[in-house]
């Protein structure tokens, strides 16, 4: 339970806290299980923190201070998090279903098994996250900064990744089926036995990706960027590729039953025992 101590002086106010906590940093306050719903917070300092299993529903917490702070299990339900400082906080099983998080500050936060789903990311800043296992179904990261963060074995089905960074990320076998990563930047990305069924990627850079074993079963990759791309024994079956660069990309036994190829460059690719559009496997290598 929350030490009384540390609620009493939270009730005085943010200042009198802020006053209070800049001057302790030093200090771990215990606030576990504390209810603060619906309470105002807005740029409190929340550094370093103990809020393990939090009643944070529907708490404004815009522009605060909780790096570093511990939130394993806590319950943020609608919380507006706009502009937060999350960097480095354990959020491990947190609840932040339709959560606010625009612009906020998610660098190294740990938000392995949390419940993401509904939630507003635009804009965030999610750099060596780990989010491995997260849920992130419906969840808005348009814009967002994932570069080298890790969503492996996540649920990002229906995801807006629109124009995201996502650079030298990784998601293995993560669920990204539906998924919007309209002119997403992918370069160098992990996502080897994911799956992008139905997923929208038109003008989306995957230059020098790792998508071996990727399922784009009726995928929108129209204009796709495949440069120097491994696509070994990706699944592309009706994949719709017209105008997309596959130039030195790796097709080994990839299939593309079905598949619309119409303007692809396909210069320097291996097309080794490739499944081509007409069903037959390619020898003319």
């Amino acid at each position: 339970m929350a030490n009384q101590e540390y609620l009493a002086l939270l009730n005085r106010g943010i200042t009198s806290w802020n006053e209070w906590r800049n001057k302790n940093l030093h200090l771990q306050p215990d606030l576990t299980n504390v209810n603060l719903r619906s309470i105002h917070l807005q740029s409190i300092n929340f550094q370093g923190v103990n809020l393990t299993e939090a009643n944070l529903c529907l708490t404004q917490l815009k522009t605060a201070n909780c790096s570093g702070a511990n939130l394993t299990s806590a319950q943020l339900i609608h919380a507006n998090l706009t502009s937060i400082n999350l960097q480095g906080a354990n959020l491990r099983y947190a609840n932040l279903i339709s959560a606010d998080l625009r612009q906020a500050n998610l660098i190294d936060a740990d938000l392995v098994s949390a419940n993401l789903i509904g939630t507003d990311l635009q804009n965030a800043i999610c750099r060596y996250a780990d989010a491995t296992s997260a849920d992130l179904r419906r969840s808005n990261l348009a814009k967002a900064d994932l570069m080298e963060a890790n969503f492996s074995y996540a649920n990002l089905s229906h995801a807006n990744l629109h124009e995201a960074e996502l650079i030298g990320a990784y998601f293995y076998q993560t669920n990204l089926d539906k998924a919007n990563l309209i002119e997403a930047h992918l370069s160098g990305i992990h996502l080897s036995n994911a799956s992008l069924k139905e997923a929208n990627l038109y003008k989306a850079d995957f230059r020098f990706a790792n998508l071996k074993k990727v399922n784009f079963l009726d995928a929108n990759l129209r204009r796709a960027y495949f440069r120097g791309t491994n696509l070994s024994k990706a699944i592309l079956i009706r994949a719709d590729l017209r105008g997309a660069d596959l130039r030195g990309a790796n097709l080994n036994k990839a299939n593309l039953t079905d598949a619309l190829i119409n303007d692809i460059n396909f210069s320097e690719a291996n097309l080794q025992e490739t499944i081509m559009p007409n069903g037959k496997v390619n020898h003319n290598y």
